[in-house]
């Protein structure tokens, strides 16, 4: 396909699209965007006609180098509002770095076709139990457990979310509320927690990109600047007006709206790969 201006201007328009509804859902679920990005970033670089074999590189690596900016953005937002677990993260924290590293360490070896498998699979499993899933009663954050189980979470949490090119709230924003809690300090707590994750994704992806023949203009590694340059300020900017929202409805809506994107987004990836 020729990289011609017309090309670049559509390219450019959808990335703005999608950059705003991922800043909002970035901060109105904790996700960090990626849930959303990744997708879109996909369909665009096959509409580009991008190598097959790098194409889901492409959007996960990405993904996560704009996860950065929007995770601080969504961080300090929720930081404001109280509802983020200092104490989680402190002991949390390290388990979930080790996990995106090793995530990395293999992101270049791993096929593109079995990303987007994992992707599309992943999100499902959490769309599932998220419609279903029924918000606690009571405001408790004490059941979360501790010692090597807290640790053996927290890697596969951060390995998992770094090669699916998410923050990490798409998978810790459930499992946080299945040891009950509240729905509000998970999303606040996820945010934090995407930028984790995503520092170490995104230079990972950047690293083992270098030098492949393979890769569309405006890439260094497996990270396309001209996306990086348009998201990261639409990101940014919207990313606190959602975690205003966040806290202005209900949990039960916050829950089901998590679940019906995620939902959308796995069936969107299962499709292209069939």
């Amino acid at each position: 396909m020729q990289y011609n201006m017309e090309t670049i201007t559509l390219f450019i328009l959808a990335i703005l699209a999608s950059g705003i509804i991922a800043g909002l859902i970035a901060g109105l679920l904790g996700v960090g965007g990626g849930i959303v990005l990744v997708p879109v970033l996909f369909y665009l670089f096959t509409l580009l006609q991008v190598d097959e074999s790098i194409r889901m590189h492409m959007a996960v690596g990405t993904s996560l180098s704009t996860i950065v900016a929007t995770a601080i953005s969504s961080t300090r937002a929720h930081l404001a509002k109280g509802s983020i677990d200092i104490g989680l993260l402190k002991s949390w924290g390290p388990w979930l770095l080790c996990g995106a590293i090793a995530g990395m360490s293999v992101f270049g070896a791993v096929d593109s076709g079995f990303l987007s498998i994992v992707f599309a699979a992943v999100t499902l499993m959490v769309a599932v139990y998220m419609l279903f899933a029924k918000e606690p009663t009571q405001e408790t954050t004490d059941k979360f457990p501790k010692g090597v189980v807290r640790g053996l979470l927290g890697l596969v949490v951060g390995g998992v979310s770094s090669i699916m090119g998410i923050g990490g709230g798409t998978l810790s924003v459930p499992l946080l509320t299945v040891f009950k809690y509240p729905m509000r300090r998970a999303v606040g707590t996820a945010a934090a927690i995407g930028l984790l994750i995503s520092i170490p994704g995104a230079i990972g992806a950047f690293l083992s990109g270098l030098g492949n023949p393979n890769l569309p203009p405006f890439s260094v590694g497996y990270v396309n600047l001209l996306a990086f340059i348009v998201l990261v300020p639409v990101t940014g900017f919207v990313a606190p007006y959602g975690a205003r929202i966040a806290h202005a409805i209900k949990p039960v809506y916050l829950r089901l709206a998590f679940a019906a994107f995620l939902l959308f987004n796995s069936i969107n990836m299962f499709l292209s790969v069939l």
